[in-house]
């Protein structure tokens, strides 16, 4: 176990240590999450300052300093579950889903191991495991709803390493900026993330899911490009004479509402989830909030460059919503009746794209639109050749590509196989 390349890329940014081949959480760490397993009675977990006090003391368990989190996250937890929600959602939340989270990080280790171990036969021939999937190195990994649950489970009690994060350009993981932005600056849309997050939790912890999810890093493969450059440079689309593959646009509904086949957009920050963990409200955090298993790939998926795009499929929706940025809400349950791929993934596929920043009448440079013409070709590009395994990626019928977009179609894309992009945008 200790031998695996993609386990020792990951090692230090897990809370977990190695010891013969073995995964485990230091005995301190153990000792509390079975206190919690078992309920207030026991661990006297009740409120959220005394769940605090546990996550601080689990964290200098491992080792782990408190001051590199938001320091206002421990008041954020105490309002949440204080004084913002009921007394007896308050109650069932330390009676019932405390100890079912507690209890599938118990698990964390042995799942992980069980991840390494079907890693190698997933797809033959191709690295599946859970690994960080650095800038300009393509790949993909596949994880188990179920280790989602329980990556998630680390980012709630605040448990993954930070402090090495930054140099390898990753996003924020841990949920302390989440709450401490609800103390520190209260709304009903923030509020709204967060109940969609909880929401997840009493899901995932009446019943598992069992299904699968793929985050893939894409990179223009070299034939679009020189030697020198990577991305292709305006004369090679200026003089492209490739015809166009059948594609559709849907232009009204939401991106997340469209059928089976659509690939369906994500807004992105050129930082997975961007603003998702933050104060962020708008079209990738809300997607990042009905679709909480996307944040997992903020884990070992660093900053895209221009020529890279994100793809994540099977992602589950657990969560309705009404409204958009500050009139955002949580309204309720979701069932996603998507059906699942032989991998057990959701024909969900959602592709990450971050524009420019800001480049206001830049824009319209030509260095800016032909940046941007990449970045959707990064995104859309079907890799299937590229990759050799045409199985992951497309299924029957899946010649015909459909794109949802928001609103606005106002540019168009093509490769040589089946894969068809859109600029879109949302008003």
């Amino acid at each position: 176990m200790e031998n695996r390349e993609d386990l020792k890329s990951i090692l230090p940014y897990l809370p977990l240590v190695i010891r013969s081949s073995s995964l485990y959480w230091p005995p301190r760490v153990v000792e509390a999450l079975k206190a919690m397993s078992e309920g207030p009675s026991h661990s006297r977990v009740d409120s959220g300052e005394v769940l605090w006090q546990a996550i601080s003391d689990m964290r200098r368990s491992l080792s782990l300093s408190n001051t590199l989190l938001a320091p206002s996250a421990s008041q954020g937890y105490a309002f949440l579950f204080d004084e913002l929600i009921h007394d007896k959602e308050s109650k069932r939340w330390f009676d019932e889903i405390i100890p079912a989270i507690s209890g599938l990080l118990l698990r964390f280790p042995s799942l992980l191991e069980v991840h390494f171990q079907n890693a190698d036969s997933v797809v033959s021939g191709i690295k599946t495991g859970l690994r960080l999937l650095n800038s300009q190195q393509a790949g993909i990994v596949f994880l188990s709803q179920e280790l989602i649950g329980a990556l998630l489970a680390c980012a709630f009690f605040c448990l993954f390493p930070v402090s090495n994060r930054g140099a390898k350009d990753l996003p924020v993981i841990n949920f302390d900026n989440l709450f401490a932005s609800l103390y520190e600056s209260y709304s009903e849309s923030h509020e709204s993330k967060i109940r969609c997050i909880m929401h997840y939790f009493e899901r995932v912890c009446s019943s598992l899911p069992t299904g699968t999810v793929s985050f893939e890093r894409k990179i223009l493969p070299a034939e679009y490009h020189n030697s020198s450059t990577t991305s292709p440079e305006a004369d090679i689309w200026s003089k492209s004479d490739v015809s166009l593959c059948a594609f559709k646009v849907h232009s009204s509904g939401l991106i997340e509402d469209q059928s089976n086949n659509a690939l369906e957009v994500d807004f992105a920050n050129k930082y997975l989830g961007g603003g998702a963990l933050n104060r962020g409200c708008v079209q990738e955090e809300i997607r990042f909030m009905i679709n909480p298993e996307l944040i997992a790939g903020m884990l070992f998926l660093p900053r895209m460059d221009d020529n890279e795009a994100i793809e994540i499929v099977g992602a589950e929706r657990f969560s309705c919503y009404t409204g958009y940025a500050s009139s955002f809400r949580f309204a309720g349950n979701y069932i996603d009746k998507k059906a699942m791929d032989s991998f057990k993934r959701r024909r969900t596929r959602i592709v990450a794209i971050d524009a420019l920043c800001a480049p206001k009448m830049r824009h319209f440079k030509d260095i800016c639109l032909l940046r941007e013409i990449n970045k959707a070709l990064s995104g859309f590009l079907n890799h299937r050749i590229s990759w050799q395994h045409q199985n992951i990626f497309i299924d029957k019928g899946d010649n015909e590509i459909q794109l949802a977009s928001n609103d606005i179609v106002s540019g168009l894309l093509h490769t040589e196989t089946t894969a068809v992009g859109i600029f879109a945008t949302n008003l």
